[in-house]
C-alpha cells in the first residue's frame, strides 16, 4: 500500500500541493519561533570592552523568593523557593577585589565602574583608567589621567592638552585631555577614562564596582580557577566564555527572558493553528477523494490497507514539506530577530542562534499534525461498509462524530471557564492573560461544529441570497447546502483568521489605550525635564521649585520592589514610583484616601488601597521589602491611595528609590504651572533656567508621547507575531478555497451542458464564495467576542474594545476579498475550454 501511495501522489497534484503548503508554512513558523526561543535561552552577547578578562564577576541578580508564606515553610526545603530577578544592577564591594587576588591561579584582579555621560555633547560611558586593561586599551599619545584629567579614544578627534566638557550626574565639568587610547577591537559604545577618584565620584557609587575582571596565571586551569573564584565570591555571579557578555550588557539577559516568553506564546499559538489548519486541509483533500476510496473498498481493500495508504501519502508530503521548512526556518527566524532589534525590543548585542533543535521541533509538530489528520481521515474512510461508501462518495453528509462532540464540549467549556475567571477574578489589563487564550478555545470549539452551524446560517441566508442574486444566488445556496462539509472546510480558516486577528489586535489596542489613559490621568505635569547624561542632579528639584510660575516640581523614578513582610508571591515584584514629597500632590492626580503625600519622606511608602486590603496594612504599619537592587528596607505606610485598577504602584520618596536603581538618579522631573501661568510660557522659562545644564525640557505632549512610544514597542511585538500567524491562516484560506473550487471542474462542465453560460457559473461561484466568507466572518466575530467582551468588561467597564473600527473593517474586508478571489480565479480557470471535456475528464 505504501508503494501505491507514492504512485498515486503524482496523479493528484491539487491535493498534494494544498497539503504541502499547509504543512510547509506551519513548520516554518514554528521553527522560526523556536530559533527566537533558543536565542532567548542562550542570551549570548559577545563581550567587547571586558573581553580581555577570561573571568568576570558580577552581582547576583536573583534572590530566593518563597512560593508560600515563609511562616508555613521549612527554610531548608529549597524546592519551595524560586529565583526572582532583580530589575536593577547589583553592585559589588571593592573589598572583593582584594580577596580575589589571593585565589590560587589568579594573576590580577581589576574592578570596573561604568556610568553614562556626554563628552562635548556625544554620549559615552565613563570608566576608571585602571579598568582599561579589561579591553585592553593602550595609550597612543599622552599619559594616564590624574585628577581633573581624562583619556579619550582616538576616534574622538581630541589630542593631549585639549579641554573637553563632560556632563555626568546632571552637572557639567571641564576636563583636560591627558592622553589618547586605542582598542584592538570594535567597541559599540565610546569610552572616556578618568582617574580612580574622579570615576568613583562621577559614578555615584564610591566603594562599589559594577564588574570585577579576573586574569589567570599562564597554564592555570580556567574551570578550576573559576570554581575557586565562585567560592571566594559567594553570592556573586561568576562568568566565563561567551557568558561574559551578560556582565557587560546586562540588558541582554533580561531581553532574553522576554524573548523566551514572546517565542513561547507565539510558537504555542502557531503550533495549535498549524495542527488545526493542516488537519483541516488534509481532511478536505481526503473528502475530495471519497469516490476513489469508496471504489477501493468495494473491490476488496481492507480498512487497514486503506488507512496505511492515506497515512503513507500524507507522511510523504509532510516529510518533504518539513524538510524544506527546516532549511528555511533559520532564515525567517533571523529576519524576525532583526525586526525585533531594529524596533528596540531586544538589544543589538544579543546574538541570534538557531540550531537543529528548533527545526526538529517545528518538523515534529507538523508531522504530528499530518499523522493525526491522516489517521482520522483514513479511519473514517476505512470504517464504513463498501456499499455505504459508494452511496456517500459524491456528497459527504456525515460530520458530527462522538470525537467532534466531545472536543467541542471541552473547548466550549474551557472558553466559558476562562471567561468566568476573567470577569470574576482578574482586574485591569492582566485580564488579557486569561482572555487571550480563550479565543483559541472558542475557535476550536466552533470548528468542531462548523458544518452544522454553516448549514443553519445557509438556511437563514437563503432568501437574502435569492433576493440579491436571483437564480444564481439560489443555486449558490443549494450547492453550499449540498456540499456543506466541503463548504465548512473553507469557512473554518476564515473564521480562524477573523477571530484570531480581531481578538488579538483589539486586546492590544485596548490595553494600550488604557495604559495611556492611566498615565495621562495620573500625571498632571505641564512640563517635563529629562536627563541627557544618565540622570538629573539631586538639587535640581529645589532650583526648579523656586522658579516663578511653578506650582510644584517632583522627581519621577520608576522601578520594582519585592514585598517580604507581608508575604507577596509576585515573582516580578510590584511597580514602584519615586516622587518628591513637596511636589507630589501638584504633579500627580493620585487620590489620597488616608494620610498625606507630604509625609512621603525618609523610609516611607504610600500604599494603594487594593494592596492595603490584601496585605491588611494601614497608616503607621511597616512593610519589609527589597528594593530594585536587592537592598532590604523597612518602610512605614504614611498614606493610602486610590489608583485605576490594574495600574497600581507603590509610591516612595524619590531619594529612597533612586539610589537603588541602575542609573542611581531620577531620570525625569515633573513640573506643574500655577493657574495664572500658561504652560507654554512655563516651558520656555524652564529652558532659560536650565540653559547650560545637560537636560532637555519638553511640554506635556512630549511627556505623553514618550509614554505612548514605550507602550508601542510592546504592541509592535504583538502585531508582528500575531500578524505572522494570521498570514499563515490567510494562506490556508486561499489554499482551502482553491482546492475546493478546482476539484469542481466536472461539476461546472455538467452545469454548462445543462444550459448555464460560463458567466452564470462564475456568478454562482462568486455568490458561493461570498456566502462562505460571510459565514466565516460572522463566526470569527462571535469567536473574538468570546475573548474581547469579558476583557473589556473588566478592564474598561464596556462591552466594546478601544481602537479604530477601521481595524475590524479591514480584517473582514480582507477576508471577503480573499475568499472571493480564491473562489473566482480557480473557477475561471476551471471553466475554460469546452464544457464536454470538463464533464468527461474532471479535474485533480
Amino acid at each position: 500500500m505504501l508503494r501505491l501511495a507514492f504512485r498515486t501522489l503524482r496523479l493528484r497534484k491539487g491535493g498534494f500541493i494544498g497539503t504541502f503548503i499547509a504543512v510547509f508554512f506551519g513548520a516554518l513558523i514554528v521553527a522560526s519561533c523556536g530559533g527566537l526561543m533558543e536565542t532567548g535561552i542562550r542570551s549570548n552577547a559577545e563581550p567587547q570592552r571586558l573581553a580581555a578578562a577570561p573571568i568576570l564577576v558580577t552581582g547576583g541578580q536573583t534572590f530566593a523568593l518563597p512560593k508560600k508564606d515563609p511562616a508555613s515553610l521549612d527554610a531548608d526545603d529549597k524546592r519551595k523557593f524560586e529565583d526572582a530577578r532583580l530589575p536593577e544592577r547589583v553592585r559589588l564591594d571593592n573589598g572583593l577585589v582584594s580577596r580575589l587576588r589571593s585565589v590560587p591561579g589568579v594573576s590580577d584582579v581589576v574592578g570596573e565602574v561604568s556610568f553614562p555621560l556626554a563628552a562635548s555633547g556625544r554620549p559615552a560611558l565613563g570608566h576608571a583608567w585602571d579598568s582599561a586593561a579589561l579591553t585592553p586599551y593602550a595609550l597612543v599619545a599622552g599619559a594616564v589621567p590624574a585628577a581633573g584629567e581624562v583619556v579619550v579614544e582616538s576616534a574622538s578627534g581630541l589630542k593631549p592638552g585639549d579641554l573637553v566638557d563632560i556632563a555626568a550626574r546632571g552637572e557639567t565639568e571641564s576636563f583636560r585631555v591627558a592622553g589618547v587610547a586605542g582598542a584592538p577591537r570594535s567597541i559599540t559604545q565610546a569610552a572616556v577614562f578618568f582617574s580612580a577618584t574622579d570615576a568613583a565620584r562621577l559614578s555615584g557609587h564610591p566603594g562599589k564596582a559594577d564588574v570585577i575582571g579576573v586574569f589567570t596565571k599562564p597554564g592555570a586551569d580556567l574551570e578550576e580557577v573559576q570554581a575557586n573564584v565562585a567560592k571566594a565570591a559567594a553570592g556573586a555571579t561568576v562568568l566565563s566564555g561567551i557568558d561574559r557578555g551578560v556582565a557587560e550588557f546586562p540588558e541582554a539577559e533580561s531581553s532574553g527572558s522576554n524573548l523566551i516568553v514572546i517565542a513561547a506564546v507565539s510558537g504555542g499559538l502557531s503550533v495549535m493553528v498549524a495542527m488545526f489548519v493542516v488537519a483541516s486541509t488534509l481532511s478536505l483533500s481526503t473528502q475530495q477523494r471519497s469516490r476513489e476510496l469508496a471504489l477501493m473498498r468495494a473491490i476488496g481493500t481492507t480498512p487497514r490497507q486503506l488507512r496505511r495508504m492515506v497515512l503513507g501519502e500524507a507522511l510523504a508530503v509532510g516529510l518533504l514539506a518539513t524538510a524544506l521548512a527546516a532549511a528555511l526556518g533559520p532564515l525567517l527566524g533571523e529576519w524576525l530577530f532583526g525586526q525585533l532589534v531594529e524596533n528596540g525590543v531586544v538589544p543589538g548585542v544579543l546574538r541570534f542562534y538557531q540550531g537543529w533543535l528548533p527545526s526538529v521541533v517545528g518538523a515534529g509538530a507538523a508531522i504530528l499534525a499530518v499523522f493525526i489528520a491522516a489517521f482520522m481521515a483514513g479511519r473514517r474512510a476505512g470504517k464504513i461498509r463498501p456499499t455505504e461508501a459508494l452511496a456517500e462518495a459524491a456528497v459527504t453528509r456525515r460530520w458530527l462524530t462522538p470525537t467532534r462532540f466531545v472536543l467541542a464540549a471541552l473547548c466550549f467549556g474551557g472558553g466559558t471557564a476562562l471567561a468566568i475567571v476573567t470577569v470574576a477574578v482578574m482586574t485591569g489589563p492582566v485580564a488579557a492573560s486569561t482572555a487571550g487564550p480563550a479565543v483559541i478555545l472558542w475557535a476550536l470549539g466552533v470548528a468542531m461544529i462548523t458544518p452544522g452551524v454553516a448549514k443553519v446560517m445557509t438556511a437563514i441566508l437563503r432568501w437574502p441570497m435569492r433576493l440579491l442574486g436571483g437564480i444564481d444566488g439560489h443555486l449558490a445556496v443549494l450547492n453550499t447546502r449540498a456540499g456543506i462539509v466541503r463548504a465548512a472546510g473553507a469557512v473554518t480558516p476564515i473564521m480562524l483568521a477573523v477571530g484570531i486577528a480581531t481578538a488579538n489586535i483589539y486586546l492590544q489596542t485596548t490595553q494600550q489605550e488604557l495604559a495611556d489613559q492611566a498615565f495621562t490621568e495620573d500625571v498632571r505635569a505641564d512640563a517635563v525635564i529629562g536627563s541627557n547624561a544618565g540622570g538629573l542632579s539631586p538639587d535640581l528639584v529645589q532650583r526648579i521649585q523656586a522658579v516663578p510660575g511653578v506650582a510644584g516640581a517632583s522627581e519621577y523614578v520608576t522601578s520594582s520592589v519585592f514585598l517580604e513582610d507581608p508575604y507577596d508571591s509576585s515573582d516580578d515584584g510590584r511597580p514602584a514610583i519615586g516622587l518628591t514629597a513637596s511636589g507630589a500632590g501638584a504633579t500627580t492626580d493620585t487620590k489620597v484616601t488616608q494620610g498625606d503625600l507630604k509625609a512621603l519622606t525618609g523610609r516611607s511608602v504610600a500604599l494603594p488601597e487594593v494592596f492595603a486590603k490584601d496585605f491588611n496594612r494601614g497608616i503607621g504599619d511597616t512593610l519589609s521589602l527589597r528594593l530594585g537592587d536587592g537592598t532590604p528596607a523597612d518602610v512605614k505606610v504614611v498614606a493610602v491611595i486610590s489608583q485605576r485598577p490594574g495600574f497600581e504602584s507603590l509610591l516612595f520618596p524619590a531619594d529612597l528609590l533612586a539610589p537603588h536603581t541602575t542609573a542611581g538618579l531620577a531620570g525625569q522631573l515633573l513640573v506643574r504651572a500655577t493657574p495664572d501661568v500658561d504652560p507654554a510660557a512655563l516651558t520656555e522659562r524652564l529652558r532659560e533656567v536650565t540653559a547650560g545644564l545637560p537636560v532637555s525640557v519638553g511640554d506635556r505632549d512630549a511627556l505623553v508621547a514618550a509614554h505612548a512610544k514605550d507602550q508601542a514597542v510592546g504592541a509592535w511585538v504583538n502585531y508582528l507575531l500575531v500578524g505572522m500567524i494570521i498570514a499563515y491562516t490567510v494562506i490556508s484560506v486561499a489554499n482551502t478555497l482553491v482546492m475546493a473550487t478546482v476539484r469542481r471542474r466536472r461539476e461546472f462542465g455538467l452545469q454548462r451542458l445543462t444550459g448555464s453560460t460560463r458567466a452564470q457559473v462564475l456568478r454562482m461561484a462568486g455568490f458561493e464564495g461570498g456566502l462562505v466568507a460571510l459565514i466565516g466572518i460572522v463566526l470569527g466575530t462571535v469567536v473574538s467576542a468570546g475573548a474581547i467582551v469579558p476583557f473589556c468588561l473588566v478592564a474598561a467597564d464596556s462591552l466594546l474594545p478601544m481602537g479604530s473600527p477601521l481595524i475590524y473593517l479591514s480584517i473582514i474586508g480582507l477576508a471577503a476579498v480573499l475568499a472571493l478571489t480564491a473562489t473566482l480565479v480557480p473557477a475561471w480557470a476551471a471553466t475554460r475550454g469546452q464544457a464536454v471535456d470538463a464533464a468527461t475528464t474532471g479535474s485533480d
